[in-house]
């Protein structure tokens, strides 16, 4: 690798692959130390191509839940197994790895200017911009900078656009999926909002059970598929759909929202 090769971005690759090492090293313990984070399907990982891969998964913390996947991803392609453990898979990251994120948020103090540069491809909101209620139409150089991430490697995103659970799938990221024909790979994460902040930055509890689930590739017909049912796929993919709720008294439903809080609904 040249010392000032970049990326499509413009970022010197050299300059992220040290950010990426300080930064997991620094977060290590987040997930291992003073919490344990259980992994599972870390293999198939392994069978994804270098490039055209997209992650749609729940959000729990703005900054922690998406630093765990940059841990997860390289332990995982370095061959360890549902494990983290030494973080020597520091030392080779994958680069080319993305995740979409509000451009606010990356702009808000040094730390999320320094993750931006790590591999933020952000973006801006098209319903919601400081703290209000907005209706803006989608930037096509968004869409653009998504497509461009793609074609150089993989891309994380989570498609409820919130932090809060039971928020509906927006439909861009279905149309994104129509337009690129990626493979699409739901992932599933919980134990991190009891963990941290809403900001995923400081710790709140210790000693909490992370769980982090990768599952198959969605099976998707990109050419006659409607954006619909694309959305359906996602909310039962990463959880979120509606039938999930059933089984689940409304009080503890509208507690959980109220408390920004989410626990394990899973059955």
């Amino acid at each position: 690798m040249g010392l000032f090769k970049k990326n499509p971005f413009g970022h010197i690759l050299f300059l992220k692959l040290w950010l990426i090492r300080i930064l997991g090293a620094l977060s290590h313990r987040r997930f291992k130390g003073f919490n344990k984070l259980e992994i599972e399907g870390s293999e198939i990982l392994r069978g994804l191509p270098d490039t055209n891969v997209l992650f749609v998964s729940n959000h729990q913390t703005y900054f922690a839940d998406v630093v765990s996947m940059f841990h997860v991803f390289n332990a995982s392609l370095s061959g360890r197994e549902d494990s983290i453990k030494n973080i020597g898979y520091l030392w080779r990251p994958k680069l080319n790895l993305y995740f979409v994120a509000a451009k606010e948020t990356m702009q808000s103090g040094l730390l999320p200017k320094i993750l931006a540069y790590a591999g933020s491809v952000s973006i801006e909101r098209t319903w919601r911009a400081k703290g209000e209620e907005v209706n803006r139409q989608v930037k096509m150089s968004d869409i653009s900078s998504i497509t461009t991430a793609l074609d150089d490697g993989w891309v994380i995103t989570f498609p409820q656009g919130t932090t809060r659970p039971w928020k509906p799938i927006r439909k861009g990221t279905a149309h994104i999926i129509k337009k690129n024909k990626p493979v699409v790979v739901p992932i599933v994460i919980d134990g991190f909002r009891r963990s941290f902040d809403r900001k995923g930055l400081r710790i709140k509890k210790r000693g909490i059970l992370q769980s982090f689930e990768i599952k198959q590739p969605l099976e998707i017909d990109y050419e006659n598929e409607s954006i619909e049912s694309i959305v359906e796929k996602i909310e039962y993919g990463i959880e979120q759909h509606p039938s999930f709720l059933k089984v689940i008294p409304k009080s503890e439903i509208e507690n959980a929202e109220a408390l920004n809080t989410e626990r394990e609904w899973r059955y």
